[in-house]
């Protein structure tokens, strides 16, 4: 099996570390090449470039089943845009979380210091969801072991008890499909599975979910008609665009070529493409003796395998240590050539 879109990558290296951040392709690449040669020339900036911003509102929207533009905001980060959720928490509510859950997503609540967060197993979190609980937060894709969540039946219980749900979707935008209605809000960073700038992330929820949030530090560029306000007080639009922080137009291009990409491949051959290569992986893995948490899911990881790093490195592997274990994960530009090369690195168990 061949990687998806072999003219558009050409990475150096065995690359198995999407997880942690994913590869530019060409396109993106020479689109920030160009964009850096006008600015350099004087001929681009900002305002040369935020055609580029609502084409990618729009592209995130079609990623995530259901939702429309008037339902996306963009942020630098996804604890920024959790923030707002945080702070609209009344005292001593109650927030649960999964236990090794990504901090980015439990950091904004942990350290509010008048909530009472609880942490559970991730496999507990929908039967641990009580009358007092008043939101649940959690990443659909694991980002230390790839475990996957069933949004549909945790997003039953909190509505069974009136509660909200919060979904980080950095590590499933792209290879998992995506339905908007699943959660009440979603966040999601777009330089791993998007294959897009670090400088760019999402925030998604309907004006009516969204209607008791309150923008902290609203940007200029969260205006109704930003460009032709810039100067005075301006009362922010009803839609989920108020979130809006000042873009990276840079960032922007970058993430708009990487979505562009992928809406051409599409989500399900994406994924479909990078489950058999991780299922490839764990048959190869346990065949030498490890035992990798089971899929499906496009991370692959191998608890305390972390000591066989060194092994990867002098075979010139990208993968990542992540608390003891070895973390693999498989994505458009791999093959199965990747796998077997991975395979033949690590000694036997």
């Amino acid at each position: 099996m061949t990687s998806l879109a072999p003219d558009e990558f050409s990475p150096e290296t065995t690359y198995l570390n999407t997880a942690s951040y994913g590869l530019p392709s060409a396109r993106a690449s020479a689109a920030v090449r160009d964009a850096n040669a006008q600015w350099a020339a004087g001929r681009g900036g900002p305002m040369a470039h935020d055609n580029v911003i609502p084409d990618l509102r729009a592209a995130f929207a079609r990623l995530l089943e259901g939702a429309t533009v008037d339902d996306i905001a963009f942020g630098s980060g996804v604890a920024g845009l959790i923030a707002p959720v945080a702070v609209a928490l009344p005292p001593g509510a109650e927030v649960l979380l999964a236990e090794g859950e990504f901090s980015s997503v439990s950091m904004p609540f942990v350290h509010r210091g008048d909530l009472s967060v609880r942490f559970v197993p991730l496999e507990r979190l929908a039967e641990e969801v009580r009358p007092e609980t008043a939101l649940v937060a959690v990443s659909v894709v694991q980002s230390r072991d790839g475990r996957i969540t069933d949004l549909s039946v945790l997003h039953a219980a909190t509505r069974a008890h009136n509660a909200r749900l919060l979904v980080d979707a950095t590590q499933a935008a792209s290879w998992l499909p995506l339905r908007f209605a699943d959660a009440d809000y979603w966040v999601c960073a777009a330089f791993k599975w998007l294959i897009g700038a670090r400088s760019i992330a999402f925030f998604a929820a309907t004006p009516q979910t969204a209607a008791h949030l309150r923008p902290l530090g609203p940007s200029w560029y969260a205006a109704a008609d930003a460009w032709a306000e810039l100067y005075d007080p301006i009362a922010l639009p009803t839609t989920t665009r108020r979130f809006d922080a000042t873009p990276d137009w840079l960032g922007g291009i970058a993430a708009a070529a990487g979505i562009e990409l992928i809406e051409e491949l599409t989500v399900e051959k994406i994924g479909a493409h990078n489950l058999d290569l991780a299922d490839r992986f764990r048959a190869g893995l346990t065949e030498l003796g490890y035992e990798p948490i089971p899929g499906p899911s496009a991370i692959v990881s191998v608890p305390g395998a972390g000591d066989a790093a060194p092994h990867l490195e002098r075979a010139d592997i990208v993968a990542s240590v992540r608390g003891g274990g070895l973390r693999f994960a498989f994505h458009l530009y791999n093959s199965t050539t990747d796998v077997d090369h991975a395979l033949e690195a690590l000694p036997k168990r």
